[in-house]
């Protein structure tokens, strides 16, 4: 499990837009977004760089929290 700070998610169509993105990665992740704290959390197989770029992709500066 992955935990993700994303500075620039403000609302529901970033929060949604950032789950097709980190679903798009990994059809079978599981995401849970807390929009408030701006933390995505993601449950996958794949590294945590492949889902980070995803989310970059997506046109979102996320950061791989600790």
């Amino acid at each position: 499990m992955y935990n993700f700070t994303v500075a620039d998610m403000t609302c529901g169509h970033c929060a949604s837009t950032i789950e097709k993105a980190v679903k798009s990665a990994d059809p079978a992740a599981g995401v849970s977004i807390d929009i408030s704290a701006r933390k995505v959390q993601v449950e996958t197989t794949r590294s945590a760089q492949e889902i980070a770029d995803a989310i970059n992709s997506a046109g979102y500066s996320s950061t791989i929290a600790a």
